[in-house]
């Protein structure tokens, strides 16, 4: 078994999954230049924008619009920095490992879905409650779907709440879920959060977990013959790789404690093993 068969790393590209070129970067990085062009650009009218891109509840009224399904997942209330530290903050932290997890492409894939399908829960739910005048943006569909199966594939993982409260990940799903539902139905004076689009990511993020099914499933197979294949080949070690024993030996070591631990646990040296040995497989499988 080498480096990409493991599930701890099945990185679609090759490369070491929580690297600085991850694709959680990514999409911070996308997320914070979208609001920094939000803020610097539309300050004085911020609802250009969102009415542009955010997602209106009146959509099946305005089907041209379908693509406010994905790009309201990009933009975050300009007047509430908290709204994209938050999200932001949950990405960076829980993303990394659930893209070791899944790699690159798959994670991208995941994440989108969850915007989308998190985006239609809410659009629905609104219709029913007759709001059709109300927008949506925000990550936190597409965020909620990624807390659910970071605690699904590790429920014991302590992490701090408000950063000193230490509490097992899958309480505080759970109790953010619980949270969600109760204010779905009776929402309190002034609240403004897109509760409905939580669950719906939720609800998404443990379909996932279960059966990894995402959005890109209902494209036509022969449309993406020959596109995205990985760039490396699996590889089998035979007898003459009994050298290598020692690295796959520290790969394993490395990888379960990923798994203990998560990704941030790692010192540089246990990153530069990992990048290492991704890179030896690669050049091997092109042989």
């Amino acid at each position: 078994m080498n480096l990409y068969d493991r599930d701890y790393v099945r990185d679609d590209e090759g490369a070491f999954a929580g690297g600085p070129t991850s694709m959680v970067t990514k999409l911070v990085v996308v997320n914070v230049a979208v609001y920094l062009v939000q803020i610097l650009f539309f300050q004085h009218n911020p609802d250009q924008i969102i009415d542009l891109l955010g997602l209106q509840a009146s959509l099946p009224r305005q089907p041209w619009k379908f693509y406010q399904l994905l790009t309201h997942g990009f933009l975050h209330d300009p007047n509430n920095i908290w709204h994209i530290i938050g999200n932001m903050a949950v990405l960076w932290f829980l993303g990394r490992d659930v893209e070791i997890i899944y790699g690159k492409r798959t994670f991208l894939q995941f994440y989108l879905s969850t915007i989308v399908l998190a985006g239609i829960g809410w659009v629905l739910f609104e219709q029913v409650m007759g709001s059709p005048q109300a927008v949506a943006v925000g990550a936190s569909g597409g965020v909620t779907g990624v807390l659910v199966v970071f605690a699904l594939h590790y429920p014991r993982r302590i992490v701090h709440l408000y950063f000193f409260i230490p509490i097992p990940i899958w309480v505080l799903a759970t109790v953010f879920i619980a949270w969600d539902a109760l204010s779905a139905l009776q929402p309190g004076p002034g609240d403004n959060v897109a509760h409905s689009a939580h669950l719906a990511g939720a609800a998404f993020g443990f379909l996932f977990y279960r059966t990894r099914w995402q959005l890109g499933a209902l494209w036509p197979s022969q449309w993406l013959k020959g596109l995205g294949r990985p760039k490396f080949k699996v590889h089998h070690p035979d007898d003459s790789e009994q050298d290598d024993d020692a690295l796959k030996a520290e790969v394993d070591r490395i990888l379960e404690k990923i798994s203990n631990q998560g990704e941030s646990s790692l010192s540089s040296r246990e990153r530069r093993t990992l990048e290492d040995a991704s890179r030896r497989y690669q050049k091997k499988g092109r042989r």
